[in-house]
């Protein structure tokens, strides 16, 4: 990405990517009070996010560090993903979009090329030591602007039954290869389980194993967007989990079913790559096997390496159409680096903190209740975040994962080529980007 502050990421005047993401109407939200400097008020911001008990940590703010300032923030409970996103560019396209938003890493590129976020690089750019390097990288798409402030992550990690590792005399994957002769191992030994799954019913699995292979899916020539999701490291991973389901070392039915449930709570399924936040998803999904789970790093491609991709995560995020921008850049600086609504944070939202000082105080000096055996398992996530790889997000991704899902879905339950459902997945991506006006570099 060019190293300048443009906001329109090569956005000419095209159709908007709200059109694309469908339209929804909504109510005027933005205020017009005060003059936007952090202090002058008073000021009131309004903040549309959809984590769980942000209320009450918003109101740590209106009682301390902003009411001091004269800042209020109401927060307005809001959908997540695309629904989210087309609600925020449907609301800028009538500017009236909210002062702060809660927007995924992935979402950042749509809402800057449709300038919805404004630049807070001279308000927020001292954070940048609080965050790792591949966290923060995903706020300034590579530009030397801050589209946003880091809130969480999902760094992803191995989890396994160590119980039935141990059983079945199984070592823990250090390599990609280790992992492909464990899967075929227990097949061996135990022909009725697997080791796990391939799942094309969530696209950022995928998607962080690519970037974990050091894949680029979206990266710009000149003023030129290049796709590269059909790139050598991506065809690399579907490759290797292609050919696992094919000759069925490991199972190939979606995640978050039912039978995916009962397959993880009675052991047919003895483990799970997944992110830092699957703890709360094994405690709903595996019940039964609370204490027999361990956590470890990712496999790597090569020995020696210590890399690994992330699967989710959000940042705070400040509107051109705010009058604010100063006081709501304040508020977004102190709501992911203050100790105080870091732990609130974790306490009321169930995050995994950005913020790398936080990933190791208050609620994260204790191991989740579900992995009480594993003392050392926030030290060790921690470790794991620091190695995060760099993203690089497009402004059309939204519609590479609805691509995914079909074209991997279909390979998956058919046992066929997944390189050929990458093709169908590249193709797809540059026809839009072409069809919405984005100048594609072949």
């Amino acid at each position: 990405m060019p190293n300048t502050k443009r906001r329109r990421l090569f956005r000419g005047a095209a159709t908007a990517v709200a059109l694309t993401l469908g339209s929804t109407a909504l109510a005027a939200c933005g205020s017009d009070e005060g003059d936007g400097e952090a202090g002058s008020g008073p000021v009131s911001l309004t903040y549309w996010t959809w984590a769980p008990g942000m209320d009450k940590v918003v109101d740590l703010w209106n009682e301390g560090p902003g009411k001091k300032d004269r800042i209020t923030v109401t927060v307005k409970k809001q959908a997540s993903g695309d629904t989210l996103v087309t609600k925020i560019l449907t609301a800028h396209k009538a500017g009236k979009a909210p002062d702060l938003v809660q927007a995924e890493y992935q979402a950042l590129p749509t809402l800057v090329s449709n300038d919805a976020l404004a630049d807070i690089s001279g308000e927020v750019g001292g954070a940048k030591e609080k965050f790792a390097e591949g966290v923060w990288q995903q706020t300034t798409l590579g530009t030397d602007a801050v589209y946003a402030v880091p809130q969480d992550i999902g760094p992803m990690m191995f989890y396994y039954r160590e119980d039935l590792f141990e059983q079945y005399g199984l070592k823990v994957p250090t390599t990609w290869e280790q992992f492909a002769e464990t899967a075929r191992a227990l097949k061996k030994k135990a022909p009725d389980k697997d080791l796990t799954t391939f799942s094309a019913n969530d696209s950022g699995l995928f998607a962080g194993l690519a970037q974990q292979a050091g894949a680029k899916w979206w990266t710009t020539q000149g003023e030129q967007w290049k796709v590269g999701i059909n790139d050598p490291a991506t065809q690399k991973v579907a490759e290797f989990w292609g050919d696992l389901v094919e000759e069925g070392a490991i199972d190939n039915q979606p995640m978050y079913t039912p039978a995916w449930n009962k397959a993880l709570n009675t052991g047919k399924q003895i483990a799970w790559v997944s992110a830092v936040w699957a703890p709360g998803t094994l405690t709903t999904a595996a019940p039964d096997t609370k204490g027999k789970w361990a956590m470890a790093p990712l496999p790597q491609w090569s020995t020696g390496e210590n890399v690994t991709g992330s699967w989710g995560g959000s940042s705070t995020a400040v509107t051109t159409d705010s009058k604010h921008k100063k006081a709501a850049a304040k508020f977004a600086a102190w709501l992911n680096t203050d100790g105080e609504a870091l732990n609130a944070l974790a306490k009321e939202s169930g995050i995994y903190p950005a913020s790398t000082a936080a990933q190791l105080s208050g609620a994260f000096t204790k191991s989740p209740e579900y992995f009480a055996n594993q003392a050392d398992f926030y030290t060790k996530a921690a470790e794991i975040a620091q190695t995060t790889a760099p993203s690089a997000w497009g402004p059309n991704v939204n519609v590479a994962y609805t691509a995914f899902k079909d074209a991997f879905g279909s390979a998956a339950k058919n046992r066929s080529d997944f390189t050929a459902a990458l093709d169908t997945m590249q193709e797809a991506t540059v026809a839009d980007l072409k069809k919405q006006g984005f100048e594609v570099s072949e």
